[in-house]
């Protein structure tokens, strides 16, 4: 089939729009490691990238999410693997899936490590990190519980996926302490440390206690 110039005018509107976005992103992360996060105002990152300031809002709400590389395609992304996940597959091995995907697109960018360091050296960038972690979990966990044909305040939802973020950032930090260590690995031995259970004893104790 012949593609004609209107049917590939919205590929390009897209592929412009990522490429602007990353260039915010880059733009930030790399004025935010020259001047620390604090000194960077979003005039400086709109420059950097060669873009006005208008248009820097209509992809960011502020500095601190440029900084932190914020995509909102990898939360639907995530939300759709939610809707077409195999019926066998479990949501923890979903989840894994999802954070995999998020990395390999983050680790492709070349700037993951470099990023990690800055977020984990900044009280106010994690504060946004986490602020913008919560949205993300509360809407990928009415997800799970649509999947799981639970109510939207199931437990084990919100425990899935709050454990796998919880996962990602520990692994984060490990990382810093070890920077030999590969994130990716890391981020898999948090998951299957979650999937064993990270306590085994805590029900045997639990019911031994009730026993008493």
């Amino acid at each position: 089939m012949i593609q004609t110039e209107n049917d590939a005018a919205p590929g390009r509107r897209e592929r412009k729009k990522r490429e602007t976005r990353q260039a915010l992103a880059d733009a930030a992360l790399r004025l935010a490691l020259e001047k620390g996060p604090d000194n960077v105002t979003v005039e400086e990152i709109a420059e950097a990238a060669d873009v006005s300031v208008r248009t820097f809002f209509n992809y960011f709400p502020h500095k601190e999410h440029a900084i932190l590389g914020r995509n909102p395609e990898h939360l639907e992304l995530a939300l759709e693997r939610f809707r077409t996940a195999p019926a066998e597959q479990s949501p923890l091995t979903t989840m894994w899936l999802v954070v995999r995907d998020v990395l390999r697109d983050l680790e492709s960018e070349g700037e993951l490590s470099r990023r990690g360091e800055l977020i984990m050296a900044s009280p106010d960038l994690l504060y946004h990190l986490m602020l913008s972690s919560i949205e993300d979990e509360r809407r990928l966990t009415v997800a799970l519980a649509e999947r799981l044909g639970e109510p939207a305040g199931s437990v084990r939802a919100a425990l899935i996926i709050s454990s796998a973020g919880t996962a990602c950032r520990v692994a984060m930090e490990a990382h810093k302490q070890a920077p030999e260590r590969s994130l990716r690995g890391l981020v898999d031995e948090a998951f299957q440390l979650l999937a064993d259970g990270i306590d085994p004893r805590f029900h045997r104790n639990r019911t031994q206690k009730g026993q008493a």
